[in-house]
C-alpha cells in the first residue's frame, strides 16, 4: 500500500487562513498551496463553529473502471476504512468518534470523496488518521471477503431492492454507451464479482499519489 499511488485534495476547514470569509456574498475565500511531497492544499477558515474538517480527495471513481472490472472504485472506498499498519482493524472509526467527530466517504464517477469533522482541537488526530490511511492502508484477503459482502448487500438496498431502483442504471446505460461513465459506482455487472487483491491494486495504483493534482 506504501507504493499505491494517490490522487488527492486535502480541504482543511477550521483552519487560520489570511482572507476572511466574505458575508453575505455568496463567496468562499480559501489559500491554497502544494506541499513538498506534491500534495495540493486547500485551505478554508470559518470561525462560526469549533469544529475542523479534514477532507481527502482522490481522482479515481467507476469512470476508471474496466468493463469487466466494475464496482473497484466504491470498493476501494470501504477498504481504506479496514484499519492501517498501526490502526488495527475495526478501529479507525473508533478514533474520530471517541473523540467526538463524525466520518464518511462516497464514490461517484469521477472521484472518492473521505471527510472527518472534529471537534477544532483534534486537527492533529484528523491528519494523522488520513495520513496513515494514505500510507499504510492494510489491505487483506479478510477485509476484502468482509467488504465484499458490504458492497453487495449496499447495492442490493440502493438498486436491487427499490421499485424503479435500477432506472438510474439503465438511463446511464442508455446515455453514455460508449463512455465508461455509463454505470454508477455501486453497479457489479457479475453475480460472480470476486475482487482480487492483485486486481484491486493494478486498479488504484495510476490514482493514488499526492503528486497528481485532482484538477
Amino acid at each position: 500500500m506504501t507504493h499505491l499511488k494517490k490522487i488527492l485534495i486535502a480541504s482543511l476547514i477550521g483552519l487560520v487562513t489570511t482572507v476572511p470569509l466574505s458575508a453575505g456574498s455568496g463567496e468562499i475565500n480559501f489559500s491554497e498551496f502544494t506541499l513538498d511531497n506534491g500534495l495540493h492544499v486547500i485551505l478554508h477558515e470559518d470561525n462560526s463553529t469549533p469544529i475542523v474538517t479534514v477532507a481527502v480527495m482522490y481522482n479515481v471513481g467507476s469512470k476508471h473502471e474496466q468493463p469487466n472490472r466494475t464496482g473497484f472504485a466504491h470498493f476501494f472506498e470501504h477498504l481504506m476504512f479496514e484499519g492501517t499498519k498501526n490502526i488495527p482493524r475495526g478501529e479507525y472509526a473508533k478514533f474520530v468518534e471517541r473523540a467526538g467527530g463524525t466520518l464518511n466517504a462516497n464514490t461517484s464517477a469521477d472521484r472518492t470523496y473521505y471527510y472527518q469533522t472534529l471537534p477544532s482541537n483534534q486537527l492533529e488526530l484528523g491528519l494523522w488518521l488520513e495520513s496513515e490511511r494514505m500510507l499504510h492502508a492494510s489491505v487483506d484477503s479478510t477485509g476484502i471477503a468482509t467488504q465484499k459482502q458490504v458492497v453487495i448487500e449496499e447495492k442490493k438496498q440502493s438498486y436491487d431492492n427499490r421499485p424503479y431502483g435500477t432506472i438510474l442504471i439503465e438511463t446511464m446505460k442508455r446515455a453514455f454507451s460508449n463512455i465508461p461513465t455509463a454505470g454508477p459506482p455501486l453497479v457489479i455487472r457479475s453475480t460472480s464479482w470476486r475482487p482480487r487483491m492483485r486486481s484491486l491494486r493494478l486498479f488504484t495504483r495510476p490514482f493514488m499519489c499526492p503528486t497528481m493534482p485532482y484538477w
